[in-house]
């Protein structure tokens, strides 16, 4: 493989939004680091892609969560490709439709750790390789966020909605914490999206359900959002770092 073809990490990227980005870095010749916590044959079946794009792929079960998996997902990377240069921060969960006042501990927990916890975890194991103030070549950070940060999620989703202004905070401080150092941070607000996120929060119709709430009239699909994610990913965005931009057809 040619020494400047680069390396993306994509978290949470057998399924939905990360295997839309996965599939479309296939296309770009990325060479890819798909990580997944449950869906291994999803995650193979990537595999199975690349190898027949000739692009170099490798998949690695890992709980953002806990930060000892973490630590181990990036030594494969470490191992595999002795380099990164994209980290997609994509991995994210939703529970059931909820008021704030019903939410429980345990769903609480389990929510921050992967959306915020993870995110972080990531974020800081990125950084460290990348920074060109350790040595490293610089990079590329996209954050997943969701429109949820800024609407709220009433009666549905407030825990997972702050999550994502959480992210949407890191997102902006460290963009300018590593701004000198060759690394860019930005993130993606996606809307209505066709995924399987919204079956695992127990609504499998709410894209078509909510439809009219969008400017567009319309749900939008992860490939739409994997476009976005791509860009800014790429030298195409060189001038481009702590911008949000909205994946969510106006609304």
């Amino acid at each position: 493989m040619p020494t400047d073809q680069k390396v993306m990490l994509v978290t949470g990227g057998s399924r939905g939004i990360g295997r839309a980005v996965v599939e479309l870095a296939i296309e770009q010749n990325y060479r890819l680091c798909i990580n997944y916590a449950q869906a291994k044959r999803e995650a193979e079946s990537l595999l199975e892609l690349a190898g027949k794009s000739g692009v170099e792929a490798i998949a690695v079960k890992a709980d953002v969560s806990e930060k000892n998996q973490t630590d181990e997902l990036f030594k494969k990377i470490d191992s595999r490709f002795g380099k990164l240069d994209v980290l997609v921060n994509n991995a994210g969960i939703v529970a059931n439709a909820s008021r704030l006042d019903a939410i429980d501990d345990d769903r609480l927990q389990k929510i921050l750790g992967i959306n915020i916890s993870g995110a972080v975890y990531c974020a800081a194991a990125a950084v460290r390789r990348m920074s060109t103030a350790s040595g490293g070549r610089g990079g590329s950070i996209v954050n997943v966020s969701s429109i949820a940060a800024q609407l709220g999620g009433p009666n549905e989703y407030i825990d997972y909605a702050m999550t994502k202004g959480a992210l949407d905070s890191m997102t902006t401080g460290l963009a300018k914490e590593v701004a000198s150092e060759g690394i860019r941070v930005n993130a993606v607000r996606p809307g209505l999206i066709y995924t399987d996120i919204h079956a695992s929060g127990g609504a499998p119709d709410r894209v078509d359900k909510l439809a009219h709430l969008v400017p567009m009239q319309r749900g939008g699909t992860a490939r739409e959002v994997a476009y976005a994610i791509l860009w800014l990913a790429s030298d195409e965005a060189s001038y481009v770092t702590g911008s949000f931009l909205n994946v969510s057809g106006g609304r």
